[in-house]
């Protein structure tokens, strides 16, 4: 791959709007997730609420389970195939679940669309590897964006489709979206060299044994968890939070925009932490992402009204935003072509697995401890991030990967 290559432009974007619709079906459910559950038969106010929550879950439990070994595939039949697979797989999926009779069904098919899907996952992999590698900072934050703005805009769009078209054909429309981005991933990305990573496999042994120096692809995977962990920590107690904070209003909508602040901080900025990157280098990013973050962390912890909190959670997502790029990216400069896929697969892992530990660690310390302990304890872990990357960075001689 050439650095005046005419491709990887054209690839980035069209993974940008395939990032964009994948995750903003897989989240658009959310407003009226309890009202379809509602609608296939579940009964009690307990049992929609404990359902619903099986039913949003398992789609991620999915993916998360089967990121490494679609990444394997990609790395030893291009990445642009598994891209086709993800696209098709959830247009498929978004339908099938628009056509659920019952709460099984449900739950069947929001698996089958993590099994299936893992999109922007893939599309990662695709972006990173086909990219230039003094852009790829740049390419994976812009990339970013549309994994951030479809998790942002997915609950929007699903508060205000039902009410126009109806439950169902919300899913209908989704899938054909999607099936567009499938149409475009087809005919408008070209992968340079997709299968040069076989002849590197039949060389013997897996990605594991390509890498060199495993302490930074380590060191990055512990950090992909440690941010989704720190970042979820909070989410079950916002609510809370800012009913405390505020003096009457809607609660929950003051909720919903608190959090949304984060999401639209990390917009804003990640592409330009990308072009940081690129110029100075991945590790510092990352070790002064995660200071930053801990260092914001400690006033929301002592906020006195909610337009305090607000801001403090806009510049905390703007602190995370180059994170995520620029683990991906330190792992594109260590890890070679033909083990990329898997290990970025297993960074996707690491995600989901910070996803699911956040909220319970968050949850167990707020209920014994109280919410401010949340935010300092959350701190402590970014801040530790930030020491043990710095100590890496400096083992590995990577400051400037």
């Amino acid at each position: 791959m050439t650095a005046d290559s005419p491709h990887w432009r054209r690839n980035l974007y069209v993974c940008l709007f395939g990032s964009f619709t994948t995750i903003a079906a897989m989240t658009l459910l959310l407003p009226f997730l309890p009202v379809y559950v509602a609608e296939l038969g579940v009964k009690t106010p307990a049992a929609v609420v404990q359902w619903s929550g099986v039913a949003y879950g398992i789609t991620f439990l999915g993916a998360g389970l089967l990121a490494p070994f679609w990444g394997r595939m990609a790395d030893l039949y291009g990445r642009k195939l598994i891209l086709i697979r993800a696209s098709l797989g959830m247009a498929i999926s978004m339908s099938l679940i628009g056509m659920a009779q019952n709460i099984w069904q449900l739950i069947a098919f929001r698996l089958l669309a993590g099994v299936l899907g893992g999109y922007s996952s893939g599309a990662v992999v695709l972006v990173a590897t086909q990219t230039p590698k003094g852009q790829a900072g740049w390419a994976l934050g812009t990339l970013s964006t549309g994994a951030l703005a479809g998790t942002l805009l997915g609950p929007l769009i699903g508060g205000v489709l039902p009410g126009l078209i109806g439950v169902r054909n919300t899913f209908f429309l989704a899938g054909a979206v999607i099936f567009v981005a499938f149409l475009a991933t087809c005919f408008l990305i070209r992968e340079d060299n997709p299968r040069a990573s076989v002849s590197r496999r039949r060389a013997g042994g897996g990605a594991w044994s390509m890498i060199p120096d495993k302490r930074p692809v380590i060191a990055m995977l512990a950090t992909s968890m440690l941010l989704l962990l720190a970042n979820m920590s909070i989410e079950p107690i916002i609510t809370v939070y800012v009913g405390s904070l505020a003096r009457g209003g809607d609660v929950v909508l003051m909720s919903g925009i608190v959090m949304a602040a984060a999401a639209f901080g990390s917009i804003l900025a990640a592409p330009r932490l990308g072009r940081l990157a690129d110029r100075v280098g991945t590790w510092k990013v990352i070790i002064l992402g995660l200071a930053v973050t801990g260092a914001l962390l400690i006033p929301q912890a002592f906020v006195t009204a909610v337009w305090q909190l607000l801001v403090l959670r806009f510049l905390m997502g703007m602190s995370l935003a180059g994170l995520l790029p620029s683990i991906n990216a330190t792992i594109r400069h260590t890890v070679p072509d033909g083990a990329a896929g898997t290990i970025l697969g297993y960074g996707t892992s690491a995600q989901y697995a910070g996803q699911v530990i956040g909220p319970i660690i968050g949850g167990f310390i707020g209920g014994h401890f109280g919410m401010r302990a949340v935010f300092l304890a959350t701190t402590a872990l970014m801040l530790l991030g930030a020491a043990c990357n710095w100590i890496t960075a400096a083992a590995a001689g990577g400051r400037k990967a």
